[in-house]
């Protein structure tokens, strides 16, 4: 299965160097049978493009907690054994939990696939997004306006090979 995994710049560069981008449980983000009704498609390239979006906005809330952290989005794609990914089945409904996923071993970052990051001019509309989450998550729809904002960049995709170009500044 393949999952998204949200990172910060900081955490891509710290899974750089272990090697890993955690030993478990990992939350990560594919395609559920919650963001199939959500999405309502039945097309896997569409519905892995969903995850992915899930995966951007949690990488927005890691950013939220670090302010030290570049204002860029990471996810991470991974392939996984269907075998040690698990929902939890009482968020399946959750608006905030859509195709939330638990990888419960380690996850080895040699088995990336890719790694998708914000372009650099993407940055000041991710700091605006991060200044109005805390609004959009209580309802307000100008603030989700702005959330959305961030949302509009396209994550660039990189290969794996590329990572130390992408953390050298972390």
């Amino acid at each position: 299965m393949r999952v998204y995994v949200p990172l910060t710049l900081p955490g891509l560069a710290e899974a750089h160097r272990t090697g890993e981008l955690g030993s478990g449980p990992v939350v990560a983000y594919g395609v559920t049978p919650a963001l199939r009704e959500w999405y309502v498609s039945d097309d896997t390239e569409e519905l892995e493009y969903a995850a992915l979006g899930r995966a951007a906005l949690a990488s927005l809330r890691l950013l939220a907690a670090d302010s030290g952290a570049e204002r860029r989005r990471v996810v991470v794609a991974v392939d996984v054994a269907d075998g040690v990914v698990t929902t939890d089945p009482d968020r399946g409904p959750d608006p905030a939990a859509l195709g939330e996923v638990r990888v419960t071993g380690a996850v080895p970052l040699a088995e990336a696939a890719a790694v998708h990051v914000d372009a650099g001019d993407a940055e000041e509309d991710v700091t605006a997004a991060l200044a109005a989450l805390e609004a959009a998550d209580r309802g307000d729809d100008d603030a989700q306006s702005v959330v959305d904002g961030a949302e509009d960049h396209e994550l660039l995709w990189y290969a794996t090979q590329e990572i130390p170009h992408l953390v050298h500044r972390a």
